[in-house]
């Protein structure tokens, strides 16, 4: 398989939501919105009650999907979001719920 291609627009967001974001659908909702902004990665519920993302995509739609994060879905109550930027690295090939 070849390896996707990385451009300079391509940027890799990994994201700590934290909050009333579990219980509330937060990964479904996140999973939804990537999909829609044609993001790859993950989001997932960590023991300390927090989110975890990872983004890969267009830099403009990384943006969108990180403003989406401070709401989050009506039923969340965001209070921190943390991001870090990364080179993307292309090892997605979609974006997924995982545990």
């Amino acid at each position: 398989m070849d390896k996707p291609i990385i451009n300079k627009d391509t940027l890799r967001a990994h994201v700590f939501i934290s909050g009333q974001v579990q219980g509330v659908n937060f990964r479904f909702y996140t999973q939804r919105e990537a999909q829609k902004l044609d993001l790859t990665g993950f989001v997932r519920n960590l023991s300390n009650g927090q989110v975890e993302a990872i983004f890969e995509g267009d830099s403009e739609a990384i943006h969108k999907i990180l403003a989406w994060c401070y709401t989050g879905p009506s039923s969340a109550s965001v209070e921190k979001v943390d991001a870090d930027y990364e080179e993307a690295t292309g090892e997605f090939q979609g974006f997924r719920i995982t545990w």
